[in-house]
């Protein structure tokens, strides 16, 4: 039986299809009797039958090599499109992960949304994201991963908007997905660049090229770029990070998604193409600065942000940083860990602030406050999620901190810096977050606020349990280093980072201290608060410069396209009226109007002729 489901496991991206499908006749509201809750049923059943089908294919693989399976696509001018599957242990552990944060997500959803009137569309369009990540997963071709990440970003669109009405929903949605769109732009023009040097798109291949690849170096260089850029956009790296921000419009249970795998999907490319990026020195050189840059900035702005939502996104955007630097110092298996351990922490952290979001009347956590004894399950969920996401022992993302900076030790000690000051930071601002939200005494906001009902609260409550226990299942899968060879130094430098982090915000927000807290100079707090004025800075660039094209376009096509057009037309009509009244229906009158019009015609002919007689008549 295993070994069935492992031979077929790339049937399970199908199973969220077939529900999305099935969820469509609700969506509009064609089917009116049962109500829209059938959809959302429907695909919680398909969801969990992925999540057995990956869960038991992934036992089979387990320390077994990996398969691959082709299938064919397209053949014509020379040109072979091949859909390559990879069937391996990190793949089909990824769509474990996938199709398990899914069906919380899922699960979570239906009392988020329960008196939600896009029901119908929104299981629709989560079937739609899950069926992406999962292809995702398992293609192992640069094109068709090309094509599944355009989907996603048309899914995002989709789902960001789902509350169309709204005008800041409106907006969000289009910002979020033109920004998308530019690194995307790119990503293409890399994918394409690549086949005439490499003669093929798939993964195994471009590997197997890179060991003997004789290449010009600008080349590779500008091809490499491009291909960063659009995992750039996926994964919101600056400058590319605002899309994050204007996604969290969306419906929390979208959250849930987004936050955790969603903006892995661009690491999963990066991770994927590192045999490729490693030839030029400078790309390596360009993702470590790119992720270190965003994992700082990051990690400052989030400390400064009064709104739930973008106090975790800012989050999310600094830890895909430290990813960046992984996969730039060639440290995989470091990035597919920062990956895991990123994804269940974070999801938590959405679910336990979603319910706080989700029956109160204020995003602003300045405005909360005293939801400890009111909310006590989301707090824990909240300290958990915390705690799971820095370098705390034994929880997961301690180990995947101290793998990177481990690496980074003898190689570039500067970057094991950048490490700690952003585990510090983050320690920090979730630190900051719990108590404004948990601590202290209820506000006027804060006072009807109670514990969410049991939809909400049963996948926080199984995701805390992972979160919890996440170290166990990585011991157990021999995929955490012995304690006897931990470099002591490294280890105490990340607990030391995050207790110091935690007890400064925790004397600060938890204590007496009055608030807000304000820095010396308004000018630093003002920077970090306005994200280093990056949406100014992006309204004075490209917005300007898009609108000023813009204009330029509408002039031409206006007055140059249009007059020429009208000009045309005009010349038409006054033509036509003048033949008009000019007509006679006399036979002669057509004789000479033919005769005139030939004599024009030889006249102009002749010209030449003429005007060199004329001249000679004169000199």
């Amino acid at each position: 039986m295993a070994q069935f489901l492992l031979e077929t496991v790339w049937l399970v991206p199908c199973y969220a299809l077939m529900g999305g499908l099935l969820a469509i006749p609700w969506s509009p509201g064609l089917i009116r009797k049962t109500g829209p809750r059938p959809a959302g049923y429907l695909n919680l059943i398909m969801t969990f039958l992925a999540l057995v089908h990956s869960a038991i294919a992934l036992q089979a693989t387990w320390n077994h090599p990996s398969q691959e399976v082709f299938i064919p696509w397209l053949s014509t001018a020379g040109l072979n499109l091949t859909i390559a599957i990879e069937i391996s242990s990190v793949s089909v552990g990824a769509m474990v992960v996938i199709t398990g944060l899914n069906l919380l997500a899922q699960i979570y959803a239906v009392g988020y949304m329960e008196m939600d009137w896009g029901w119908g569309r929104f299981y629709s369009l989560l079937g739609l994201f899950e069926t992406g990540l999962c292809a995702l997963a398992l293609c192992n071709n640069l094109f068709f991963s090309y094509v599944i990440l355009e989907i996603l970003t048309l899914g995002t669109y989709l789902l960001v908007g789902l509350w169309f009405s709204q005008p800041l929903v409106v907006s969000g949605a289009r910002d979020a997905f033109l920004t998308k769109r530019v690194g995307d732009l790119f990503l293409l023009m890399g994918v394409l660049a690549l086949w005439p040097l490499t003669g093929t798109w798939n993964y195994p291949e471009l590997a197997q090229w890179a060991i003997t690849a004789k290449v010009d170096p600008t080349v590779i260089t500008l091809v490499g770029i491009a291909l960063v850029a659009g995992p750039m956009g996926k994964c919101a790296q600056f400058p590319l990070h605002l899309w994050l921000d204007e996604a969290m419009e969306g419906p929390v249970p979208s959250t849930v998604l987004r936050n955790s795998v969603v903006v892995a999907s661009g690491a999963w490319i990066l991770i994927k193409l590192q045999p490729i990026l490693t030839l030029s020195p400078f790309v390596s050189s360009f993702l470590v600065a790119i992720g270190a840059v965003t994992a700082v900035g990051g990690s400052l702005i989030a400390i400064a942000q009064v709104d739930v939502k973008r106090c975790l996104s800012y989050s999310v955007s600094s830890y895909m940083g430290l990813v960046f630097i992984a996969v730039g110092v060639q440290q995989d298996e470091v990035a597919l860990l920062l990956v895991l351990t990123h994804a269940l922490a974070s999801a938590l952290l959405v679910m336990s602030t979603g319910g706080v979001i989700w029956n109160s009347i204020t995003q602003d956590v300045t405005q909360l406050g005293g939801l400890w004894t009111r909310r006590p399950i989301s707090g824990l969920a909240f300290i958990v999620g915390t705690l799971g996401l820095i370098g705390f022992p034994p929880l997961g993302s301690f180990w995947a901190l101290f793998k990177l900076a481990d690496a980074l030790w003898g190689v570039q000690p500067l970057l094991v810096g950048v490490v700690i000051a952003v585990n510090g930071l983050t320690a920090f601002s979730l630190t900051r977050e719990f108590g404004l939200i948990f601590g202290g005494k209820p506000k006027q906001m804060s006072e009807r606020s109670p514990e969410v009902h049991w939809p909400m609260v049963l996948p926080m409550v199984i995701l805390l349990g992972f979160v919890f226990h996440l170290p166990l299942i990585l011991q157990s899968l021999s995929l955490l280093p012995n304690w006897t060879t931990l470099n002591k130094d490294i280890a105490l430098l990340l607990i030391w980072s995050s207790i110091f982090g935690c007890s400064i915000s925790g004397v600060i927000y938890l204590g007496n201290i009055p608030k807000p807290i304000r820095l010396p100079w308004k000018g630093l707090q003002d920077l970090i608060a306005y994200d280093f004025y990056t949406p100014k800075l992006y309204r004075m660039t490209i917005i300007f410069g898009v609108a000023q094209i813009s204009k330029l376009a509408d002039m031409v096509d206006r007055f140059v396209v249009d007059g020429i057009v009208n000009f045309v037309g005009l010349f038409s009509l006054l033509g036509g009226e003048g033949l008009k009244y000019s007509t006679s229906g006399q036979t002669q009158f057509y004789a000479f109007t033919i005769l005139f019009g030939v004599g024009i015609l030889g006249m102009w002919v002749t010209w030449p002729f003429w005007g060199i007689q004329l001249l000679d008549l004169m000199f």
